[in-house]
């Protein structure tokens, strides 16, 4: 099927190209920072966590959400969205790639990664880690591709990928949680030390993580014969909207926790954040609340949320907001202030944007191609068209029936 990804239009081999400059763009930053150190980026003895590790935690997110398609097909045999299912399949094979090219550079030298390989730890939690992104990486791979494979030539799907089907989708919660447990096991840095942590990450992971596909779907909508299934686009986006108000209920608990207690160590990162931080990111903080009480006002408005021209907006607002508390806040907020009740204040260099802007643009990459290659194995199937009822052409479409009674 690869021979698909080779076809395409002017505007196609346009964009690949476009990505391709800013990923070389980005690798002469990386290479200055493989001759020079990470002295390059904003990270210091204090912070020693950056701009690489917060966008690794968003990104394991994003890879861990695929399961909110997937569950409802293979669980509860929800047939409305199965042919979204191989795209949130392929995005979270995008979303590893990128989680790990993120820790590569954040590491320093790649070849320390091969420490973990060599001589494992079991009893750290970075060693699962690794474990669990490079295990769904290859669970998604195989059974992503199989399935679409199979879907090609109009067979059913191997049977033999069901256990892999099964695993893959407990194995999405366990990504999120491992990584989780990286913060929340450190017991001097007092806004990550809650045991609720894993369960803000899963809500948090399973608004954004969705948002971000259903915008990519929405592009690729625009620029292909792909439609989606709009009864299981309405799903989706109701999922949505319950994950960010199950998401910002947790954060209201830490903040209620932090402050009726009046424990000073679980006090000061929420005030610094919001409060006494630079001008620049106590802004973005407030403008995560704003953006926050927007996303859900829309989202659970069904005027709101069934408009079709305003969803997308919705989605962006959501997937700021959900990034800044994910992407940045929570990693300035738990080293600061530092056990030593100082502050040593962290903003990501000019560097550290490149090498990211060339880690996201090798995952932009990798989404173009493997979703060029599902898109065009599912105009060769005819389900690229949805009926006007929102059910595939391909579904049983069982809209009619109840419309007739």
């Amino acid at each position: 099927m690869l021979e698909l990804a080779l076809k395409g239009s002017k505007r196609y081999y346009g964009w690949i190209a476009f990505l391709l400059v800013l990923i070389g763009i980005g690798s002469m930053a990386w290479i200055d920072q493989l001759r020079n150190g990470l002295v390059i980026t904003g990270m210091s003895r204090d912070v020693s966590w950056g701009f690489y590790i917060s966008q690794f935690t968003y990104l394991v997110g994003l890879a861990a959400s695929g399961v909110m398609i997937v569950l409802p097909n293979y669980f509860h045999s929800y047939k409305t969205n199965k042919h979204m299912v191989i795209f949130g399949e392929f995005m979270a094979i995008a979303a590893c790639i990128m989680c790990l090219f993120f820790i590569v550079v954040d590491i320093g030298q790649p070849q320390r990664m091969m420490n973990m390989i060599f001589h494992p730890t079991p009893n750290s939690i970075l060693f699962w880690d690794m474990i669990v992104l490079n295990g769904y990486l290859f669970l998604n791979l195989i059974v992503g591709w199989n399935c679409l494979q199979a879907d090609r030539v109009r067979l059913p799907h191997p049977h033999w990928l069901k256990p892999f089907i099964y695993v893959s989708i407990i194995w999405a919660f366990s990504i999120h949680t491992v990584t989780a447990f990286l913060y929340q096991g450190l017991p001097g840095r007092h806004y990550w030390l809650t045991a609720i942590l894993a369960a803000r990450f899963l809500a948090s992971a399973f608004c954004s993580g969705p948002a971000i596909l259903v915008l990519v779907l929405l592009v690729t909508e625009k620029f292909t014969t792909f439609k989606m299934p709009r009864n299981a686009l309405k799903t989706l986006v109701k999922i949505i909207a319950y994950a960010m108000c199950i998401n910002m209920f947790f954060f209201a608990l830490e903040i209620f926790t932090s402050f009726y207690s009046n424990i000073p160590g679980h006090m000061h990162p929420i005030t610094y954040l919001f409060e006494h931080a630079s001008a620049g990111l106590v802004t973005l903080m407030w403008t995560f609340i704003a953006f926050a009480a927007i996303a859900i006002t829309l989202l659970v408005t069904p005027k709101f949320r069934n408009n079709l021209k305003l969803l997308p907006w919705t989605l962006a607002i959501l997937v700021i907001a959900t990034w800044i508390d994910k992407g940045l806040g929570l990693l300035i907020g738990g080293f600061n202030p530092t056990p030593f009740e100082t502050i040593t204040p962290y903003w990501p260099t000019g560097k550290e944007l490149l090498v990211s802007m060339m880690i996201y643009a090798t995952g932009a990459l990798v989404v173009t191609i493997l979703f060029k290659i599902a898109t065009d194995v599912k105009k060769e199937m005819g389900h690229s068209q949805a009926l006007p009822c929102g059910c595939s052409t391909e579904d049983h479409c069982d809209c009619a029936p109840a419309e007739a009674e």
